[in-house]
């Protein structure tokens, strides 16, 4: 068994009120991508590597257009990046990033969430240096094949793993780009099962009993709330 990390679509929606969610996550992750680093995605690979993946999770040409015509028009919401650390239920570790534009507002609705499960929010660092920071591209291709093309672009590559022909590749989460990229040089266009970049647990905290209700409790929580963009964690379970 590979690395433990965490599929975004595993938890992609299934009622419209959720799918609407997942949308403006999108839309708010597309905005800041294209303001920060320019509407086009040509010259902006942040923002190409965000298009595709929002494509991929169908989400709708409308919300992406109008996220970047956002960002063209310079005016908006001004999102600020946040990140809550804490400990869950059955003392897993728990990571919950954020873009907000009211700090105040956003630390208020994730507290609660904790408070409600048995879980308690630490402060920054508490439970991050259990987990790397790690750029994920997942695909189907030749083991060989990807680690050559990855030394040849000067990739720095903490893993590569082939489980049932399908290659993962893990890399510090500032090489995202640089490793896609070397990527596509090398295949072509490729149909990535993943490409993300994800906070990968180092172990795992095996959970039972309530706790394990308790913790879907939380993570349902969290994703209800509207400024949450990802929840990590070690629970194993």
């Amino acid at each position: 068994m590979g690395r433990a990390y965490q599929n975004r679509k595993d938890s992609m929606a299934k009622t419209a009120a959720a799918k609407t969610k997942v949308y403006s996550r999108y839309g708010r992750e597309i905005y800041m991508a294209a303001k920060a680093g320019g509407i086009d995605p040509n010259g902006n690979l942040a923002l190409r590597g965000l298009m595709d993946r929002a494509k991929k999770d169908q989400v709708p040409s409308h919300v992406i257009d109008k996220a970047i015509e956002k960002a063209k028009g310079g005016a908006g919401e001004d999102y600020a990046p946040a990140r809550y650390e804490g400990f869950g239920p059955g003392g897993c570790m728990v990571i919950v990033d954020c873009l907000t534009d009211n700090p105040n507002r956003t630390i208020g609705d994730v507290r609660t969430c904790f408070n409600k499960t048995k879980s308690k929010l630490g402060t920054q660092g508490t439970v991050s240096h259990m987990f790397d920071h790690a750029a994920i591209l997942a695909f189907k291709g030749d083991e060989e094949a990807t680690l050559e093309a990855l030394l040849e672009e000067d990739v720095d590559v903490s893993d590569v793993e082939n489980e049932d022909g399908i290659i993962t590749v893990f890399a510090p989460h500032t090489e995202y780009n640089k490793a896609r990229q070397a990527l596509l040089n090398a295949f072509g266009e490729i149909d990535f099962e993943v490409e993300e970049i994800q906070f990968v647990p180092k172990g795992n905290t095996p959970i039972s009993g309530d706790d394990v209700a308790m913790m879907d409790k939380l993570i349902e929580m969290l994703n209800d709330v509207e400024d949450v963009q990802d929840v990590y964690h070690d629970a194993s379970y």
